[in-house]
Parts: C-alpha cells; sequence; structure tokens
C-alpha cells in the first residue's frame, strides 16, 4: 500500500508563496506519475500539476503555468509543488497523488491519495 504525506500549507497573503510537499513510502515509482490537485469549496476536484517519476516531464493546468512549479526528489521519494504569485483563487485543500502508469489528468484515474492540505490566500 502506498502512503502519500502531504505537508506546508498555510495562509499567505495574495502575491506569497508556499512549498507543498508530498513524501512517498514506496521504495520506487519509476513507472509512476505524480502530482498535485486541489479543491475548492463547492467545486470538483482539478489537476494542478503532474510529474513522471522516471523522465521528469512536467504538465500543468493552465491556472498554474508560469506562477508554480513540480519537482522531485528521487533519493527522498518527495515531490515539491513550489506555488509563487499566489491568489485568492487559489485557496483550496491541496491533495498529493499517484497513478501508474502514463500521464492522464482525470481525478478517477489516480490510485493512491494524500489527505489533503489547506492553502488559503487573503486578499
Amino acid at each position: 500500500q502506498v502512503q502519500l504525506v502531504e505537508s506546508g500549507g498555510g495562509l499567505v497573503q495574495a502575491g506569497g508563496s508556499l512549498r507543498l510537499s508530498c513524501a512517498t513510502s514506496a521504495r520506487t515509482f519509476s513507472s509512476y506519475f505524480m502530482g498535485w490537485f486541489r479543491q475548492a469549496p463547492g467545486k470538483e476536484r482539478e489537476l494542478v500539476a503532474v510529474t513522471s517519476w522516471s523522465t521528469g516531464n512536467t504538465y500543468y493546468a493552465d491556472s498554474a503555468k508560469g506562477r508554480f512549479t513540480i519537482s522531485r526528489d528521487n533519493a527522498k521519494n518527495t515531490v515539491y509543488l513550489q506555488m509563487n504569485s499566489l491568489k485568492p483563487e487559489d485557496t483550496a485543500i491541496y491533495y498529493c497523488a499517484a497513478r501508474y502508469g502514463n500521464y492522464d489528468a482525470r481525478v478517477r484515474k489516480y490510485d493512491y491519495w494524500g489527505q489533503g492540505t489547506q492553502v488559503t490566500v487573503s486578499s
């Protein structure tokens, strides 16, 4: 069973930055895609950014491009999401997720989920 544990959420003013971390329990993630989704109140969960564990290829939602950066540290089995220039509309619970196989943006295609971490951006 793969466990994902997020950390790094919090309250920040608009224009500020946060870095989220997702630590995994898996010994190998070489064939996985891992990334971040978010869910705002009253809205569906949506993809923010994902990365291939083996190649490092990355995919971003349009809302994240230019402001957020996903990265991974293979030695620490950890994925990060650096969020800059945060906006109030970025307020949501952010979830780390993983799936075995190719890139897919659909929430239902991800097999493993963390418990989520709250990000609140004040105006």
